[in-house]
């Protein structure tokens, strides 16, 4: 269900180093835990992509650019930031999008 605040959708992926990839495991895991308690979060997930095990996607959704900038300042954000390089195995993708409506199908 989209909630009617619903305004800001990230999606990130990020190709991690074989060598590297359960102790990014590690620290997803802390970083997912600790943003869904986050003020203003709506939805906060990662997981592996099932053709590469070694991307990990990120699904975000904010209330509201707020939301998102605080999310960006704290530790738990930070922490996994200033690790990422090291886990890397290429270039990160992040896309933004800015959702004005949404709504959800029935399948």
């Amino acid at each position: 269900m989209w909630p009617e605040l619903s305004k800001i959708v990230l999606h990130a992926s990020f190709p991690i180093d074989p060598d590297r990839r359960d102790e990014a495991l590690e620290l997803v895991d802390d970083l997912v835990e600790q943003s869904q308690a986050e003020d203003g979060m709506i939805e906060y997930r990662a997981t592996t992509d099932v053709q590469d095990s070694n991307v990990i996607r990120f699904f975000e959704q904010y209330e509201d650019a707020e939301a998102f900038e605080s999310h960006t300042e704290t530790a738990h954000f930070q922490e996994f930031e200033a690790a990422l390089p090291d886990l890397l195995a290429g270039e990160p993708e992040v896309i933004r999008f800015d959702i004005d409506s949404a709504t959800e199908l029935e399948l």
